[in-house]
This record gives structure tokens, C-alpha cells and sequence, in this order.
């Protein structure tokens, strides 16, 4: 069994408030959900407008897998055009670890 995980700090375009912060959040949570089927949440900078962190996880039985979709998650965030990417941090366990 594979534990990974990515943390994804992002700087956030034209968003003047934490309503605009959540209207491209949102979206783009669900989106990650919805394609890449792991969890998601905003872990981090909930109380700046212009910054979000997020934090992606799954299990998967092969560790090639689990890569895949982190790569995959961290490539569909870096090419959005309202975010910028500033830094995505990533971590694999193994359960024999």
C-alpha cells in the first residue's frame, strides 16, 4: 500500500476579497475531486484572499499510480490560467515504512 500526497501553495489572480477567494476555490476543488478521484481540501492561508494551499491525497496499491495522479493533479493546477503555482511539496509512504 502507497500513501502520497501533494501540498500545493497557490497565488490567486484578480481576487479582491475571501467571497471572490472562494468562487475559484471552490470550483477548482471539485474539479480535482471529480478527475482524479482523491481528497482535497484547502489546508492552508484560509484567512488571505489572494493565497490558497492545498492539500491532495490518496491510497493506491502501486506506487507508479499514486505518481501518476499526484503528477497529473500538479499538472491540471500549474496550467490553470487564474492561479499561479508558487510551489507543490509531495510525499510517498509506503505501509512497510
Amino acid at each position: 500500500m502507497w500513501i502520497g500526497w501533494i501540498e500545493l501553495d497557490l497565488l490567486l489572480g484578480d481576487v479582491h476579497s475571501l467571497k471572490g477567494k472562494r468562487s475559484v476555490v471552490r470550483p477548482l476543488i471539485a474539479e480535482i475531486r471529480r478527475r482524479y478521484d482523491v481528497s482535497v481540501a484547502e489546508v492552508a492561508h484560509q484567512d488571505l484572499h489572494r493565497r490558497a494551499g492545498l492539500g491532495v491525497g490518496l491510497v493506491g496499491a502501486d506506487r507508479a499510480h499514486v505518481v501518476s495522479v499526484l503528477d497529473g493533479v500538479e499538472q491540471f493546477v500549474a496550467y490553470r490560467p487564474d492561479v499561479e503555482l508558487l510551489a507543490a511539496r509531495r510525499r510517498l509512504i509506503s505501509a512497510d515504512d
